[in-house]
C-alpha cells in the first residue's frame, strides 16, 4: 500500500513540474504513464486478492 501511495505522489509531482514548466511536457506524460501503470497493478493485485479468497 505504501508503494502505491509513493506512486501516486511521484506521478502526481511530474505531472504538475510538466504541466509548470512548459519545456517539459514529457515529464506529465511520464507521470500520467506511471499513474496509470499504478492503477493497473492496484487492479491486478485486487483481482488477485479477490480471487484467492473466493477459492477457499
Amino acid at each position: 500500500m505504501a508503494l502505491f501511495l509513493f506512486l501516486v505522489i511521484v506521478a502526481i509531482v511530474l505531472g504538475l513540474i510538466g504541466w509548470v514548466v512548459h519545456g517539459l511536457g514529457y515529464l506529465l506524460v511520464i507521470g500520467v504513464v506511471v499513474l496509470v501503470i499504478d492503477i493497473v497493478l492496484g487492479l491486478v493485485r485486487l483481482v488477485r486478492r479477490s480471487r484467492r479468497h473466493r477459492i477457499r
